[in-house]
């Protein structure tokens, strides 16, 4: 099991929460957290209720991000800096899509 010192966002992330998010930290296997976006604001669907989305996962013992593939499972590693506010997930955009970016 993971000590609570553990249970926070590592000190080199470099992204802020955008307006009305927040980012929660809970562990999800040995060795691995999860780093969930929390939309405060909710929407009409869940009553204004919180609403939560899988940023990404992190293992503090080898500092290594990695994208989801869903909420239950990890994807490829990636480097955080190529990573946004919302998601760890990687575009894959042809040359045209990267030009309106």
């Amino acid at each position: 099991m993971m000590n609570q010192s553990e249970l926070h966002l590592p000190n080199d992330f470099p992204h802020k929460p955008p307006e009305g998010y927040e980012y929660q930290v809970l562990p999800f296997k040995r060795g691995v957290i999860a780093v969930w976006t929390v939309y405060l604001n909710g929407f009409l669907f869940n009553n204004f209720n919180p609403h939560y989305c899988i940023w990404g996962f992190y293992k503090p013992k080898t500092q290594q991000y990695f994208a989801p593939k869903n909420s239950k499972q990890l994807g490829d590693e990636v480097d955080i800096n190529d990573t946004t506010p919302y998601s760890a997930i990687q575009l894959n955009l042809n040359p045209l899509m990267s030009a309106f970016l």
